[in-house]
């Protein structure tokens, strides 16, 4: 599992491979990702949107930006969790992301916790990442 604590926000993401979605003979590789994101402060936040680089095992970064997640702007309450899963293409058998989360505060203030960057590692690879 990959950690990272911004301002008392604490993500943690777990990726898994996905070989039943997975063609390695088309250079298709699927992962999914599991992230928790805890509210570690005294206030609720509302996650308003994403930025993702996704770096394939060549060092091609493709970017992704949008507002929410999976269709959501969660509010999280102070100690509370909120977890969503999601996936992620590649065409090459290894990579990495990493990227952030455009938070705001109750008082309405706009801040940005880290994503930590995590590994995109398949057993196609006999060069893994991490």
């Amino acid at each position: 599992m990959f950690e990272a604590t911004t301002k008392a926000i604490h993500v943690r993401v777990e990726p898994q491979f996905l070989d039943e979605q997975s063609n390695p003979e088309d250079h298709h590789y699927f992962w999914a990702y599991y992230v928790e994101i805890e509210n570690q402060s005294t206030e609720p936040v509302q996650l308003r949107g994403r930025h993702w680089r996704i770096t394939n095992g060549h060092g091609a970064i493709q970017e992704v930006t949008g507002e929410g997640v999976v269709g959501e702007q969660p509010v999280i309450l102070p100690g509370e969790t909120y977890s969503y899963t999601s996936g992620a293409p590649l065409g090459t058998p290894s990579g990495f992301m990493d990227g952030e989360y455009k938070m705001e505060s109750a008082k309405g203030e706009d801040f940005i916790v880290n994503i930590p960057a995590f590994s995109l590692d398949s057993p196609y690879d006999q060069h893994i990442i991490n």
